[in-house]
């Protein structure tokens, strides 16, 4: 774990981040706040590229709580039976779509306690979608955003609670709507878990990594 870079160095980091992409863009399809939930849930243990190529013909037929819950679970199934844990997945998005008509008159609540309730869902897929959705400067930490935070300094921790902690605590406000995203394809495109490409990384003078890979 490297230790927590300076206000400076975060600002530094965030203006080139900001400067290479200014409206960095989540990579799960999605066609309104329903499926963006849904599309969420279904990603843990699964890659984006993987849930997209599951969802696109199912948003296509279930858009709404209400149509989901009219293809029922063994119709759910077969669309996404592609996706790690897809059986308890299924589960999940068919009473997360029963809570979601019969309480909130089928529409997806936006707040974070709200989310949380409903089924598969936890803080990570929560804060992703008052991220992407409503613009809440909410930081959902996966394990890009784990490793990056911890190799760089940008936002140590022991666990994601800590990271997410130290990413709202320490990065400049004007750059919180946005550090989610960069910090995960940062993660996912250069700062690999294997084979770093630290030799084209933008911030390679200012990360706290001592095992660069050059």
């Amino acid at each position: 774990m490297a230790k927590q870079l300076d206000y400076h160095t975060l600002r530094e980091i965030f203006s080139r981040f900001q400067a290479a992409e200014p409206e960095p863009k989540g990579e799960l399809e999605h066609v309104n706040v329903y499926t963006l939930t849904v599309a969420v849930a279904l990603s843990a243990q699964a890659t984006d590229a993987g849930v997209n190529k599951a969802t696109r013909a199912l948003f296509q037929i279930a858009d709404t709580p209400q149509k989901m819950l009219d293809l029922g679970e063994a119709g759910l199934t077969e669309h996404i039976q592609t996706i790690g844990l897809f059986r308890q997945k299924a589960k999940n998005v068919i009473k997360m779509s029963r809570i979601l008509v019969d309480d909130y008159n089928g529409v997806v609540p936006n707040s974070r306690a709200a989310l949380q309730s409903l089924p598969g869902v936890g803080r990570k897929t929560a804060n992703v979608v008052l991220n992407m959705w409503w613009q809440q400067p909410a930081q959902a930490v996966d394990t890009h955003i784990f490793r990056v935070g911890n190799r760089s300094g940008i936002a140590p921790g022991k666990d994601v609670d800590a990271v997410e902690r130290a990413v709202e605590d320490n990065i400049p406000a004007d750059f919180q709507l946005h550090a989610h995203h960069w910090l995960i394809l940062h993660g996912r495109y250069h700062c690999k878990a294997r084979k770093p490409l630290c030799g084209t990384c933008l911030i390679r003078d200012l990360c706290m990594f001592e095992d660069k890979n050059l």
